[in-house]
């Protein structure tokens, strides 16, 4: 458990957060059991039935399991409800110590964001367009400024909202709801990744090669160009080389002559 100080009256801690964080950062790997109830409740100075709330709270993420007679075990990673907005804002606060959640998002975006590029280069408005490109805008000027901030908001800030504009761009209902969900664990990578200003004015370089495409509705482009935004960000978290080693849906849909050539394979 990570250590508290005292709670009182107005300080308590909020337990499901706290049991939140000691999982996320592997403090509690799955398959391990969390401190028992009556230690939970003497660590945070509550009753019984508070503590078995904020468990049920964990249980219903798909975090842990109430076994009768053991206590709460941490599920395998693959049961964690990642798409409930409560699971998805705590990876983003918690996760920054834990490299094979990192890794997971990493995939995820590896996985989808090619495709979803494509389809933003098909699908995308005016008004995505003016999205992507003030984004992108807000980047670079955030540059322009020590503390890399510009009208409120940090560079980091406009680099999730510059691939949100993707998603949305995408006019696809799911892709679009799945961005919003994914906000924060995207952001958790944005964070992690955005470190040194030789490394931002290449991944500045790269993401107006995606906005260029998607512009020029160019999707195979667009495509390319994603996932050469995804490679940049595998060096920095120290993935370098995985983007290319990873599945992504864009595989399949290269071009016309790699359709072709499936067929006639099958």
């Amino acid at each position: 458990m990570p250590q508290t100080t005292k709670p009182t009256s107005r300080t308590r801690p909020d337990i499901a957060d706290a049991l939140a964080e000691a999982i996320f950062s592997g403090e509690h790997a799955p398959g391990e059991f969390l401190p028992r109830e009556v230690d939970l409740c003497e660590a945070f100075e509550v009753s019984r039935s508070t503590v078995r709330s904020a468990l049920q709270v964990l249980v219903a993420a798909g975090m842990i399991t109430r076994i009768s007679g053991q206590g709460s075990r941490v599920q395998p990673l693959d049961k964690w409800h990642l798409l409930d907005p409560r699971v998805s804002h705590w990876l983003a606060r918690f996760a920054h110590p834990n490299p094979v959640i990192q890794r997971e998002i990493f995939a995820f975006r590896v996985a989808v964001e090619p495709f979803v590029a494509r389809l933003a280069a098909e699908n995308a408005t005016a008004v995505d367009l003016l999205a992507i490109e003030t984004a992108w805008q807000g980047m670079i000027k955030a540059l322009e400024h020590d503390d890399l901030r510009f009208e409120g908001k940090t560079h980091d800030e406009y680099d999730v909202e510059f691939h949100e504009a993707i998603f949305n761009a995408s006019h696809n209902l799911v892709w679009a709801q799945i961005s919003h969900v994914l906000k924060p664990a995207i952001a958790l990578l944005v964070e992690r990744s955005n470190q040194s200003a030789d490394r931002l004015q290449d991944s500045m370089d790269r993401h107006r090669r995606v906005m260029e495409a998607i512009r020029l509705r160019q999707p195979a482009e667009a495509a390319q160009a994603a996932l050469a935004v995804l490679e940049r960000t595998g060096q920095d978290l120290g993935l370098e080389g995985l983007s290319r080693r990873l599945p992504h849906i864009e595989t399949t849909f290269d071009s016309n002559n790699d359709i072709s050539s499936h067929q006639q394979e099958g």
